[in-house]
């Protein structure tokens, strides 16, 4: 399977800028990368397709995400990820930054690390004609002949399309209401299992670093994901499993051990509880899904 880790160099559509953009895919993509993003890669940038009209399916970390009208899929680096192929009768724009488009922006939006686990935004209607504006105008700047002197507007209209981006995002379901400092609690959360990973780390020291009673801890995190803190960190772990199985051929005891598990069989044992499948069982069921 392919990491597409830098492979944004190569088709990005500004002279600065680590970015692409395209409007109804009216700037092409060579066919060898096109290739590559029609079966299962690693995401190595951050990738959003907004639907203006029609209907599309992607895929993400094992899910199908049905993307219709008035709808964004978002997809994240790290994440194992495929398109569909084009459709003529859809209108869509896609866009996609690397991480190192971070450091122009004035400021970070917490959608980016996905703290609700969505990779589907809906934008209602106002919203959704804001964010057609801000695409028609990046895609027109961008690849204007000046595009190397409209650096400091792209990056503007880029901030107030992450702010539309990030609005959306966290205005699903009842989001919108929770309070921004329980919200920012749970990112740390978030942030701290992820730059920990594989250090099968203990619930009451988070808490503790996080400043928090382990109580609260289960607290918020229920409330933003709907399990407790060590449900949250084992799913977070075998989903990082399934991504490893499907970037390469694995034994269940490199696996075990890349994960920080000192006991290949409890891994083994935890991985059927959370996928109904065994490693064997998930290698091949994957085998047979691949896109021939």
């Amino acid at each position: 399977m392919q990491d597409t880790k830098g492979l944004l160099n190569k088709f990005k559509h500004h002279t600065t800028l680590p970015l692409t953009v395209n409007e109804n895919c009216k700037v092409d993509v060579p066919e060898d990368l096109l290739q590559i993003f029609l079966r299962p890669h690693t995401l190595g940038f951050y990738y959003f397709v907004f639907m203006d009209e029609g209907i599309a399916t992607y895929h993400a970390d094992q899910q199908d995400i049905t993307l219709a009208g008035s709808q964004m899929v978002c997809g994240f680096p790290n994440q194992v990820f495929y398109n569909s192929p084009k459709d003529k009768n859809n209108r869509y724009n896609n866009f996609g930054f690397d991480e190192k488009m971070l450091s122009y922006l004035p400021q970070f939006y917490p959608f980016l690390l996905n703290p609700l686990n969505s990779n589907l935004v809906t934008f209602d209607p106002a919203s959704k004609q804001r964010v057609k504006t801000i695409f028609s105008v990046l895609f027109q700047l961008v690849h204007s002949p000046e595009k190397q002197k409209n650096t400091e507007i792209i990056l503007a209209y880029l901030n107030i399309l992450l702010f539309e981006f990030n609005k959306a995002y966290f205005q699903q379901g009842d989001v919108g209401i929770i309070s921004s400092s329980r919200l920012s609690k749970y990112i740390e959360f978030k942030l701290a299992v992820e730059t920990h990973l594989t250090e099968q780390q203990d619930v009451r020291l988070i808490a503790e670093n996080l400043s928090v009673t382990t109580g609260r801890l289960y607290a918020i995190v229920k409330e933003f994901s709907g399990v407790s803190p060590k449900e949250w960190i084992t799913n977070r772990l075998i989903q990082e499993a399934q991504r490893k199985l499907q970037l390469a051929h694995i034994s269940t005891k490199e696996l075990a051990y890349d994960l920080g598990f000192n006991d290949p069989g409890y891994f083994s044992r935890l991985f059927k509880k959370n996928t109904g499948k065994t490693v064997r069982e998930f290698l091949t069921d994957l085998r047979d899904l691949s896109p021939k």
